[in-house]
């Protein structure tokens, strides 16, 4: 199934489960970019000016941005990682397509959809203050002060531009918030970043993946809906990928995995914040600790960990993929055994739960 956050899969044949999955996606590449652009911007602006460069470069044909482009990429891997273990003869990919306008205003129709609400508008600032009858939503106009902004309620780099993350304020409370002086009670309105996720990845990752398999087909978010309800099965994300098998009443296994997509490297050399005498302190952690890298796989008080943290010390930060921590977060090095060594998927066993009577 094909998910932005969460992935479901599932492969059965005509009588059982063989194997069941969820597994989560990054979320953090857009605002690791926004950093990575900051830090950027802050070198040049520190160097003497110097004429622009690379003026003529252009992005390929079929280019996306990273963000999307992982979640492609993560969903060609995990269909990947069941083919090493199965043999599969059929693929089943549930694609979804979202009408954002009809989302937003369920009666429009025909020709309404050519006439968005910033037609008539040079640029989205100017239509937020229209909408915000060019008054502060916060002091309504009793401060006095005649200058608008056009504040973001939720941060640029993650909230972006759109109309519905942007307000309307007087200089002297935009000052105010930034200072901490005053609180907003607003919060953004609907966002659409998953529904234009899923209507650029669906066509994207189907056709990659006809390339690869011979056997690949389609099917819609309607028809799982209607087989996951007509056989009484719980909403969870495997479960809607077994309802796409086609095969909802097979035996189902006793266990399923749960996989977590992480980074692996830190690309940033040094530290943000500078240390007296001007120093940066170094960013990266040495390759191994210990003899422990991050995201191993260990053993110890009778279940699995993952290595989230390392120390010289040999206190290391063990967690499980729920985010339960083993001795509050600092357990010893010597009481641990390695399983498998660190990747960008962890992979986690869970035992399946029986369905109440």
């Amino acid at each position: 199934m094909l998910g932005v956050k969460v992935l479901g899969v599932s492969a059965t044949t005509a009588k059982e489960e063989l194997y069941s999955a969820e597994v989560q996606l990054r979320n953090d590449i857009v605002d690791l970019l926004s950093i990575k652009r900051q830090y950027r911007r802050t070198k040049r602006n520190r160097l003497r000016y110097r004429k622009a460069r690379w003026q003529n470069r252009k992005k390929d044909k079929g280019w996306l941005a990273p963000s999307i482009q992982h979640k492609i990429n993560s969903h060609l891997r995990v269909v990947s990682e069941v083919h090493k273990i199965l043999p599969v003869s059929k693929i089943i990919v549930e694609i979804a397509s979202f009408d954002i306008q009809k989302i937003k205003n369920p009666e429009i129709e025909g020709a309404s959809y050519q006439s968005g609400e910033q037609l008539g508008f040079w640029n989205i600032r100017e239509y937020v203050l229209f909408r915000d009858g060019h008054k502060c939503q916060h002091c309504m106009g009793k401060s006095k002060d005649n200058i608008l902004n056009v504040h973001h309620i939720e941060r640029r780099k993650v909230g972006g531009d759109a109309p519905d993350n942007l307000i309307t304020l007087c200089e002297t409370c935009h000052k105010k918030y930034h200072k901490d002086e005053i609180h907003l009670k607003v919060k953004r309105g609907q966002t659409f970043r998953d529904a234009v996720f899923m209507g650029i990845m669906r066509w994207v990752f189907y056709e990659n993946l006809k390339i690869i398999y011979p056997n690949v087909n389609i099917t819609y978010g309607y028809i799982t809906k209607s087989t996951r309800i007509r056989n009484e099965l719980p909403k969870e994300h495997r479960v809607d990928a077994l309802c796409i098998t086609g095969n909802p009443n097979v035996k189902r296994s006793d266990a399923w995995y749960y996989q977590k997509f992480v980074r692996k490297n830190n690309r940033s050399l040094h530290k943000a914040n500078l240390l007296k005498g001007g120093k940066r302190k170094a960013s990266k952690a040495p390759y191994l600790v210990h003899d422990y890298r991050l995201f191993d796989k260990v053993f110890s008080e009778s279940k699995e960990w993952f290595v989230f943290g390392r120390r010289t010390s040999g206190y290391f930060d063990l967690r499980d993929l729920n985010g339960n921590k083993l001795n509050k977060g600092s357990y010893s090095c010597k009481k641990i055994k390695l399983l498998e060594l660190g990747r960008s998927l962890l992979t986690e066993r869970r035992q399946a739960i029986p369905p109440l009577p």
